[in-house]
């Protein structure tokens, strides 16, 4: 099927008819990607998650899941997705298995078709099944939100800040639960404040700021977008005033022998930023490059939307 997975048309969301909180949102989550959905604090991500959950009503505009209108068809749109929270949200007095089929049972799965220890063991948390799930670990509560998201196995899975408080390893636990889901074909919507995740993860990222989308483009043609490159050069003596040429975007000294160049590198290359240091009478003792990453695209796009 090529439809899409969730499909967002012209939405809009205006809290107590004054702050816009969705401003004409417009864009595709093709079905089988891992999809970022990016923003600033504020941006109106959440706004618009809480809108495809059926939380918040839209104000105008349209939104599809899985080709159902969330307003003609709510039952089969709900039905449809899966839905990770910022916040953690379930009774700490069930156990975790307990949380699992109660989940499924207001979705309408019958017992037979129950996963709950399936979907227990996929999360690493099969031993803690029978557990009072208020003595589990915030990492723990983390990984059975997103088990309780796929109770009914929807063919949507979204995430809303996911490894928000998780340390490393749970985090790495809990992306590859995700990836296997992926390759089963899950769709799975993503948004995170680890630009690095995001990076690594995402088929392609959109990118809201101040209820308005910014950009919308698989995620390698968005790094790509960076023009900057930085070049650390360790030279043979020290430096009393970092030089100063055209070629340079930017130059800070981070020691005493240390410089660090920021330049563009649709104008110049590394050769000639070696070169203009080189001219004024340092020796090349090391080199090291940076290129720009998806944090430098955001920050760049964010501010150059502020300013507008």
């Amino acid at each position: 099927m090529t439809e899409a997975a969730i499909a967002i048309t012209d939405l809009c969301k205006t809290y107590q008819g004054v702050k816009r909180a969705l401003d004409g949102v417009t864009f595709d989550v093709p079905r089988g990607q891992i999809f970022g959905l990016l923003g600033p604090n504020g941006a109106g991500k959440s706004t618009l998650i809480n809108i495809l959950a059926g939380l918040v009503n839209k104000t105008s505009g349209s939104a599809t899941i899985w080709g159902f209108d969330i307003d003609q068809h709510p039952r089969n749109a709900k039905v449809s997705i899966g839905i990770v929270n910022q916040e953690i949200l379930f009774d700490p007095f069930f156990s975790p298995f307990e949380t699992l089929e109660i989940a499924a049972g207001l979705y309408g799965v019958p017992k037979r078709e129950r996963r709950s220890m399936e979907l227990l063991r996929a999360v690493h948390l099969e031993d803690k099944a029978n557990a009072y799930a208020r003595t589990l670990s915030g990492g723990m509560k983390r990984r059975l939100m997103v088990a309780k998201a796929m109770v009914h196995s929807p063919p949507v899975l979204v995430l809303d800040e996911p490894t928000a408080g998780v340390d490393i390893e749970l985090r790495q636990q809990l992306w590859a639960y995700v990836k296997t889901l992926n390759d089963q074909g899950v769709t799975v919507v993503l948004t995170t404040h680890y630009l690095e995740e995001a990076e690594q993860l995402c088929d392609r990222i959109a990118i809201i700021n101040h209820g308005r989308l910014i950009a919308n483009q698989p995620t390698r043609e968005l790094v790509g977008m960076a023009q900057e490159k930085i070049v650390a050069v360790t030279v043979d003596r020290d430096v009393g005033t970092a030089p100063v040429h055209d070629s340079f975007e930017k130059i800070t000294l981070k020691g005493d022998r240390v410089l660090e160049v920021t330049y563009r590198k649709d104008r110049v290359n590394a050769g000639q930023v070696l070169a203009a240091i080189q001219s004024d009478g340092f020796g090349i003792v090391d080199v090291s490059t940076r290129e720009a990453d998806l944090e430098d695209v955001f920050l760049n796009l964010t501010r150059a939307a502020n300013a507008a």
